[in-house]
């Protein structure tokens, strides 16, 4: 351990740390100059390059009480990571800012990089730079940077007649936040999906090869991002309730919280599955099952009629 466990952010000082987290990072072949100078310096070899950025603020998109510093360096980077999916694209750099109270302990910094590290290990992109500084709450920023080979994937492209698909689990994650703000842990599945998504990294590729029309990552919530689709492309969406899958965990958090379980499904957001459109008589990849159609028109329904529940995550 780099530090004594109890020591502070103030009491180790901001250039003490990073330099512990700088040897946490590792390097891809794209990276030509990594942490420690005014600014990265990155190859690209071809494509298009594809740029996201996100905030978590303490209160707001996690509480520390309710997953750990490691969890929330998974948060971070899966959604962040994922918007790059969303495009068709792969991740191959990152940036993170961390602006926190003097009082944290460092080693939630260090945890939360480990967390962050491992999340970015999975599609193999590194982290190259980022800033750290003292607030009153915790917050990150992170900025994403990828490469798709293809034209992007836009949320613009969908048209009537289309299929609309989805791939990657949907509800689980907020599923395990009903649970956890009634103050309870079970069920352990859902509260893990929660604290740790699983976004489908492979699947953003493989849809732009397949010939996606659009496509978006459901961070907010199935319907509210469907909406997302149907405004930029201009047309109107219509989701089968009947094709989604609705795991046993829920029923059982909606029978205990007096929720139906499918609006877990179609409200939630945070597992970062994909919604994209396809084609009509396009063959969908593996791992994505049609749930909707898209017809000309706007907004989005369910099962033909308009949707009284809650559709997603706002952010004001």
């Amino acid at each position: 351990m780099p530090f004594p466990p109890e020591a502070t952010l103030a009491e180790v000082g901001e250039f003490a740390l990073i330099g512990e987290l700088t040897g946490m990072f590792g390097q891809g072949e794209q990276v030509l100059v990594g942490p420690g100078d005014d600014a990265a310096v990155l190859r690209v070899r071809q494509g298009h390059v594809v740029v996201s950025t996100d905030l978590l603020v303490e209160g707001r998109h996690f509480r520390q009480g309710w997953v750990e510093a490691r969890d929330v360096g998974h948060r971070a980077a899966a959604q962040n990571l994922s918007d790059i999916n969303a495009m068709g694209g792969r991740a191959h750099s990152l940036t993170v800012g961390l602006a926190a109270p003097g009082t944290l302990a460092a080693q939630w910094a260090l945890d939360f990089a480990a967390g962050f590290a491992a999340e970015c290990d999975l599609v193999g992109a590194s982290v190259v730079g980022g800033d750290l500084t003292g607030s009153d709450q915790v917050v990150i920023a992170v900025t994403v940077l990828g490469a798709c080979t293809q034209a992007p994937v836009l949320r613009s492209g969908a048209r009537p007649g289309d299929v609309l698909a989805i791939t990657g689990r949907q509800g689980w994650s907020a599923g395990g936040l009903a649970v956890l703000s009634r103050g309870f842990r079970s069920p352990r599945v859902l509260v893990e999906a929660y604290r740790r998504p699983e976004p489908p990294y492979a699947a953003g590729p493989q849809a732009a090869e397949a010939g996606a029309t659009s496509m978006i990552d459901v961070s907010d919530g199935l319907l509210a991002d469907a909406g997302h689709l149907a405004a930029d492309s201009g047309v109107a969406i219509d989701v089968y309730s009947a094709s989604l899958e609705v795991p046993e965990p829920l029923h059982a958090v909606a029978a205990a919280t007096g929720a139906d379980p499918m609006s877990f499904v179609l409200g939630g957001g945070e597992d970062h599955s994909l919604l994209a459109t396809f084609a009509d008589g396009a063959s969908l990849p593996d791992g994505w099952t049609a749930i909707g159609v898209v017809a000309e028109g706007e907004g989005v329904t369910v099962d033909g009629a308009a949707y009284d529940g809650e559709t997603g995550w706002t952010h004001f």
